[in-house]
């Protein structure tokens, strides 16, 4: 069976909830697209861009994300760890990331931008040497992380237990360093 084939293709305001040509998409740009609740399985995007889209709660399960910028995007509950981890390059700028799990990936590198991220899981995550460049982390779960070189000084509203990750020569700000003493319940004035 031939598989569909897509280079540098724009897709401009489509609605893709319905259905979804599954495929290899290389250099394709998505701008104000929905793809909510949509069926992305097995789908390869190679150098692609999402701009404005609305991919929440699709289904990414195989999912090939290789050198991918997603910018101002609603990206609710994706289950990120459940993409294809070969080659796997992403990154997000001004993109709300609420309830999204990363469970168990490589993402060193990784920069994030300016993104809401309330009850993100970073379990077993490899980020080093990534950034969250102004991220709003509430409750956002770290366990088991490796975070050495991380950059969190611009960061808020985290809370990281030094003791159950890896943090050597991450970046913190005197501002937001009281988010590795949470688990104490101490308080810094």
């Amino acid at each position: 069976m031939k598989t569909a084939y897509f280079d540098g293709k724009e897709f401009r305001d489509e609605d893709f909830r319905l259905s979804f040509t599954t495929g290899e998409y290389e250099e394709c740009t998505f701008v104000g697209c929905t793809f909510a609740g949509s069926d992305l399985r097995d789908v390869v995007f190679s150098e692609c861009n999402f701009e404005r889209c609305d991919l929440s709660n699709a289904q990414l399960q195989n999912t090939s994300l290789r050198d991918i910028e997603f910018s101002t995007c609603k990206l609710l509950g994706l289950r990120f760890d459940k993409c294809n981890p070969f080659l796997l390059t992403i990154t997000f700028t001004d993109c709300q990331l609420d309830f999204s799990s990363f469970y168990g990936l490589k993402l060193k590198q990784t920069k994030f931008k300016s993104c809401r991220m309330h009850e993100v899981e970073f379990v077993e995550v490899d980020l080093t040497a990534s950034t969250f460049d102004g991220c709003d982390l509430f409750h956002a779960v770290f366990d088991g992380a490796c975070l050495e070189k991380v950059d969190f000084s611009t960061a808020e509203n985290f809370s990281i237990d030094p003791e159950s990750n890896q943090i050597k020569k991450a970046k913190f700000s005197l501002s937001n360093v009281t988010g590795l003493l949470d688990k104490y319940d101490i308080s810094v004035r």
